[in-house]
């Protein structure tokens, strides 16, 4: 088997995998949560501050999306297939509320009768939640594992994704998602809208911390095996550590008043968790409880050698050029939101 610096390409695009839906995790993240405490602003002069805070980055954030499915495709295919077809009913949820989060988006400015922006910030609002709550219903059964047959292909039915464990994460996913939303419309905003802002800031982080405590004790209980991994490996238990000091340290930023070390630090905690997943779950990109041996891994599910290869030149050359667009336009539109004629 090839390697590249000491590791297959197996691993390697495994971690390009992760790498992507972090990144999709942490852009998208925060667009997702202003569009999930939308309605928490009353004003119509602060719904659209909000909305132009998130209006020239929400659609470039979706890119990293596009990316970590090509990547699965590309990368691990009998995973795809099996992902894809397990998780169709949630999958069309998920991709109705990207269409008319989008479409609310766009079409809210169109018209300025005041019944059709309400409309549309409503639904707005639940497209976002359902995506959100979509998103961690997901990975909390990609977490768990899913029946597979000897085909690999799923063998249960939808209603089974609806388990305590994947709704404690699609629930800790939204609060998540509101935090660091909430956090980004603070450094966006000013005046009245963001002492709004801050109130709604500290509220979020309180149901943040409450679901992820939740959620620990809970997988701690009741799925202890997901931590064996740091067990065996104790110098892995650096990770977990650093998760907690991110968190703890996201209010107290904010308490001081320095909103953008905040949102970093509520980045990595997002970056943090998702490690910790990769690395419970790994060498698995699909756990099979009842049955294992008909589990799919990195090495089962991958493609040939060669096609990782290209694959991985591809990555190593697009990925970060991705990445410098992403920052250009982060630099081209900072600073505070001012409303203008060409305002959504």
């Amino acid at each position: 088997m090839q390697t590249f610096l000491g590791l297959d390409y197996n691993l390697w695009w495994y971690l390009v995998f992760g790498a992507v839906i972090s990144g999709y995790a942490i852009l998208d993240g925060f667009d997702l949560g202003a569009g999930s405490l939308h309605l928490f602003l009353k004003k119509e002069e602060s719904r659209r501050i909000a909305m132009n805070a998130i209006g020239p980055i929400w659609d470039g954030n979706e890119v990293w999306l596009v990316i970590g499915g090509g990547a699965l495709f590309a990368g691990f295919p009998v995973a795809y297939a099996a992902i894809f077809s397990a998780f169709y009913v949630p999958f069309m949820v998920f991709l109705v509320g990207l269409i008319f989060r989008a479409v609310s988006i766009e079409f809210r400015s169109k018209e300025p009768m005041l019944w059709w922006r309400k409309a549309w910030d409503i639904v707005y609002c639940f497209a976002s939640i359902v995506i959100s709550l979509s998103l961690g219903l997901m990975l909390g059964n990609v977490v768990e594992g899913l029946p597979l047959d000897a085909n690999h292909e799923f063998s249960g039915n939808w209603l089974s994704f609806f388990n305590p464990f994947a709704i404690l994460v699609s629930i800790t996913t939204l609060a998540l998602f509101m935090m660091h939303g909430a956090i980004f419309l603070m450094m966006k905003t000013e005046n009245r809208l963001f002492v709004k802002l801050y109130v709604l800031a500290n509220d979020f982080i309180i149901f943040f911390v409450v679901s992820f405590v939740v959620t620990t004790v809970y997988t701690l209980l009741y799925l202890p095996h997901l931590s064996d991994f740091i067990r065996s490996r104790p110098g892995y238990f650096i990770i977990p550590l650093l998760m907690i000091l991110s968190i703890a340290n996201i209010p107290r930023q904010v308490k001081k008043g320095k909103y953008r070390y905040a949102f970093i630090s509520s980045a990595v905690t997002i970056a943090l968790l998702l490690i910790m997943v990769a690395l419970e779950v790994f060498p698995y990109l699909l756990y099979s409880p009842k049955q294992p041996v008909n589990s799919i891994t990195v090495y089962n599910a991958a493609s040939s050698e060669k096609t990782m290869h290209i694959l991985l030149i591809m990555a190593l050359v697009g990925t970060p050029l991705v990445g410098i667009y992403t920052s250009f336009v982060f630099w081209t539109f900072k600073g505070k939101v001012k409303l203008d004629e060409m305002s959504y």
